[in-house]
Order: C-alpha cells, then structure tokens, then sequence
C-alpha cells in the first residue's frame, strides 16, 4: 500500500481556524508551508509521525507590503515569489541574491523564508542576509502578535523563541536611514555549483551618504558558529569611511579573527577562517563599485509558467481531518480524484492512480525525478503533501503530448539522444519544457543549465540534454519567423 506519512492533516482556510487547531493538538501537531524539510524527517525517521496543520493556502501569510516602517513579508511565501517580486529586487535584494540559492527551482517553488528561519540552521542561505538587514519577525498566537528582532528570535542550533501555539506570520525588513544609498551583497561557498549546503556565506550591507562615505554597515556570516553571527568589531571599522582597499583588507582580516568555526565534513575551521576572509573582501568590493554577483534579476530562472493558472474553487477544504480523505484535483487537464491521497505525498498518489512517469529517486528533492507542474509551477512531487493539491492543477509528463503528438521538446529530446537510460527524463522533459515556457523569446544556455540544477542525470548526460533544449528552441523560432 501507500506509504502514510502523517497521522492527520488539516488545511484550514484562515489564521485563526489554524492557531485554534495548534492550541488544541499542541506538540501533537506540527506547522507545515512548503513541506521541504518536515516530510524529509517524516520519511527519514527523524520526526516521528504527527498531525499538520498546512498553512500554504492562507492568503493572510501570502503577501508583500510596503509599510512606514519598511517592507513586510508574509510567512507563506515561496522563496520562488521573493525572486519574482519587484518589491525585493528594488529595496532589499541581497535577499534575493541569497534566495536563488536555496535548493534548486523546484525546491524554491514549495519552500518559504518562514520555514527558512524557524529550521534556524547556521547554514540557512537567507538568515545571514536578514540579519544584516536588520529585520524582526512578527509572531501571531491567540492572545495577539508580538514582534521582535531575528537576532532574538534565533536563540542557539535550530532553536527559536517561538512559542508552542505560535506562528512565524510574517518578517519585516527596516527601511535605509534617509538620503541613503543601501546595498548588499551576499556570497556564498559550497562544495558544487548548485543544491550545496553552505561551507561558509558573507552578506554585507552598507548604507552610503551622498559623499560615499558608509553611515551604517553590517557583517553577517553563515556556517562559522552554531547560529548565523554578525561580526560588530568588523562593521564599526566601516562607519565613517569610504571603502579604499586598505580599509577593505583590514576589515577582512577583523572578520577573520571574529569567527570560530567548526570542522566537519565540508570543511575544516582553518579553511572556514581563510575563506571568511576572502569572501568578506569579496564582498566589499562588489560593494565599493556597485556591482552584485549573478545572476541579475531578468536572468533569474522560476520554473513558473508565466500564464496564471485558474483560481482554486471557493470549495476547498478547511479545518475538517483530510488524512483518510480521497484528493479532488484537475490532471493533465481532466478531474481526478486520488483515493486515500490525503495521508501520503503527491508523487505516491499519483503513481497509485497508474500515472508512473514522475519517479522515486531520493524523496528529498534532490534529483528532480519526480517533477510535476503544480498550478504551473515545477515542484518535486515527492516533497508535496497530495492534499495540498486539492482543487489544483497538476501537470505530469503524461500530459505535454498531445493528440498523440510529442512535445516538441520530446522530439529533440529523441533526436539528439537525451533519453538515456530513461529514469530521469521525465523530471528532465518537464524542468525543460518549463523554461522554454517561462522564457519565450528564448533561454540562453545558463538559463537552461539552471533550470535543470535540481534534475541529476545518472548517466551523466547533460550534453545531450542541454542539445535538445537548443534544439527545441530553434525549431521554435523558425516555426515564428
């Protein structure tokens, strides 16, 4: 049979109908957004089984605000709608320099900056950036909300100060002091390209006068010490100064000695300390001639069918117990409905009901095998709990043909050799089909690389691949000339 992962699961429609439900499970229960990290546990072992309690569909922890104070982000979104938002590109985006390295595409398309800060790991990518930013989380019980700074917030390795019937609803990032110039920079060291655990990250952020001289600055370090860290000894050396290299080495140096690091299996501290030095110096630079890392933010790869997909109907499920319920969903176009759906994750349930093309092949989004389009976005079914998708569409490999027609993708997938063995080309076939969608005009070749970042190829491939996407683009583009 399908393997349960929970022993009940809710779906409320509002905050207060969730907070109700924590209050009366208590440690019974746990929070779930994105699912990227407590289903791994759940699958694992490492958390034993529990009821959840889904806090995705709240439009009330879904938004972005300009305020007096600053910019407020709602706790449910996706690190995927920070990348498309305007908002953080124009007045915070360090943030989103940290955010395109979380995972990859399809992880970042679940999983939320919430989630992000309440694992409270010291490898978090967008901890240490919000750090320097100053920002306060704002957390909501019953008896009301309270608002303090992150720096608080965390209290030690993967700890918080949340309380056992709150919820992290929503983060605030303070506006720059006026007439200042704020930018930020984060940089980040890991042992490959993409879905690596960070050896170390820098985020520095400085607010310039009109003479460029820093008013206000700060360093913010990850993986150096149980908790992400600011470095004040570091920072007061910048006030007051315009960056010269002289100033910059000297600073660099300051982190240097600031941080205590641990060896592991990344990295030794001796290599940690090197490296912080080198990446701070990184980073002041990038800072000094006002330049950031890539990708810019027109290249930055979603995974998300740009076309809005429909409004879910008024008639999804709230407060009542979905674990022994069958999943109502519309896939490849036509009603569904999965038996039992309710317990287990989106890939399981559906494999169940015969559509076999996603695969299992890690169950920690790692590999991509699994990917499915979820309301136009790529996601890793295994990470995606099935009654999350009551009401949604869902799209699988199943359904790019049409008529009995190829895409035309899996033609050049064919013409040029991407098969292979076949496991992974399902997930491959739909990472790429979505970046030709979200790219219309057409993906470059580090579009397509990235978009392809969370699907592994075991029999090492890429080439072909990445031969096919081109393909499928030319052929495109002279069907339109």
């Amino acid at each position: 049979g399908i393997f349960m992962f929970w022993k009940e699961y809710f779906r409320p429609a509002r905050l207060a109908e969730a907070l109700s439900l924590k209050a009366e499970w208590g440690e019974a229960a746990r929070w779930i957004s994105g699912g990227t990290d407590i289903i791994i546990d759940l699958d694992r072992g490492r958390q034993p089984r529990c009821a959840l309690i889904d806090l995705s569909g709240l439009a009330e922890l879904n938004f972005i605000r300009l305020e007096a104070a600053g910019l407020r982000l709602g706790a449910g979104l996706t690190h995927s709608d920070l990348l498309a938002s305007r908002e953080v590109a124009e007045h915070c985006d360090i943030l989103a320099q940290a955010t395109i390295e979380v995972g990859a595409p399809q992880v970042r398309n679940r999983s939320t900056l919430a989630g992000n800060i309440v694992t409270a790991s010291p490898a978090a990518d967008t901890v240490p950036p919000l750090l320097a930013l100053d920002a306060q989380v704002e957390l909501t019980g019953l008896a009301g909300r309270r608002e303090l700074p992150l720096a608080d917030f965390i209290t030690g390795f993967r700890q918080v100060g949340l309380g056992s019937n709150e919820v992290l609803s929503s983060i605030l990032i303070p506006h720059s002091g006026p007439d200042r110039e704020r930018r930020g920079v984060f940089l980040k060291l890991g042992l490959r390209n993409a879905q690596a655990i960070s050896v170390i990250s820098v985020s520095a952020v400085a607010e310039f006068e009109s003479r460029g001289r820093i008013a206000k600055a700060a360093l913010a370090f990850g993986s150096v010490a149980p908790t992400a860290l600011r470095v004040s000894a570091a920072e007061a050396l910048l006030v007051g100064q315009e960056l010269s290299q002289e100033l910059i080495d000297e600073v660099a140096r300051m982190a240097q000695a600031s941080v205590q690091p641990i060896d592991d299996l990344r990295g030794s501290a001796a290599y940690r300390r090197a490296m912080v030095k080198v990446y701070t110096g990184r980073a002041l630079r990038y800072l000094r001639d006002r330049q950031t890392p890539p990708p810019s933010a027109d290249r930055r790869v979603l995974l998300r069918v740009p076309k809005k997909a429909p409004a879910r109907p008024a008639t999804a499920p709230t407060t009542g117990d979905l674990s022994g319920t069958s999943v109502s969903l519309s896939v490849n176009g036509k009603p569904m409905t999965l038996p039992a759906g309710g317990a287990t994750v989106l890939l399981y349930a559906l494999r169940e009901a015969g559509l076999t093309g996603p695969k299992e092949g890690c169950m920690e989004g790692e590999c991509g095998a699994c990917t499915v389009l979820l309301d136009g976005r790529a996601v890793d079914a295994c990470l995606v709990p099935a009654a999350a998708a009551q009401n949604a569409q869902v799209t699988t490999i199943e359904g790019l043909a049409s008529e009995g027609q190829l895409h035309p993708l899996q033609e050049s997938f064919v013409a040029e050799g991407g098969v292979q063995c076949g496991f992974c080309t399902p997930g491959l076939v739909m990472s790429g089909s979505t970046v030709l969608a979200e790219h219309p005009g057409g993906a470059d070749e580090w579009q397509c690389r990235s978009a392809l970042v969370g699907n592994l190829c075991r029999c090492t491939g890429y080439t072909k691949v990445l031969a096919a996407l081109a393909q499928s683009q030319r052929k495109a583009q002279e069907v339109g000339a």
